[in-house]
């Protein structure tokens, strides 16, 4: 058996690791208030893959879920501890070469104010709300209006 290579990040309420295993089979997941199970069979190879995690902090093993993909399992661990970061995975500081950070997900949620995040979702709603029939024709081909400007006259031909 080996380890499966993973990604983690920390969210206010949650943490999510991601096993990154393709084509697994018997995925297994056991989640206790400090620690993590993983394990499966992934590829064509039919490769045996076993991780245990030993947590930063603490979860609530009833509500941390997992889902499985074609390319990987993400597991959500729901913290016993909403609102405090985990600057690591791990209890221990050393590292583990199979683990590393997913920075495409990770967020600096702790310099947050909720002031901030409302204005953020009211900015995303706005945004999303937004249609793409009334938006102006920015880059100045109007049909209908045919303007000369001062910057159309005609180039002279190159020698």
């Amino acid at each position: 058996m080996q380890p499966a290579t993973a990604k983690w990040y920390d969210r206010r309420d949650s943490v999510f690791v991601e096993f990154c295993v393709e084509d697994s089979k018997d995925v297994h997941v056991n989640f206790d208030r400090s620690k993590m199970d993983f394990s499966c069979i992934s590829g064509t190879d039919n490769i045996k893959q076993q991780n245990t995690v030993e947590l930063f902090g603490e979860i609530d093993p009833k509500e941390s879920k997992h889902r499985r993909t074609d390319r990987s399992v993400l597991c959500c661990l729901r913290k016993a501890e909403t609102g405090k970061s985990w600057p690591r995975l791990t209890k221990d500081k050393t590292k583990c070469n199979w683990l590393s950070v997913d920075f495409n997900n990770w967020k600096d949620w702790e310099d947050d104010s909720d002031e901030d995040l409302s204005s953020f979702d009211k900015f995303s709603e706005m945004m999303n709300s937004m249609g793409g029939d009334d938006l102006p024709d920015l880059d100045g081909a109007d049909d209908e209006h045919d303007s000369a400007d001062s910057d159309d006259e005609k180039m002279p031909d190159l020698e």
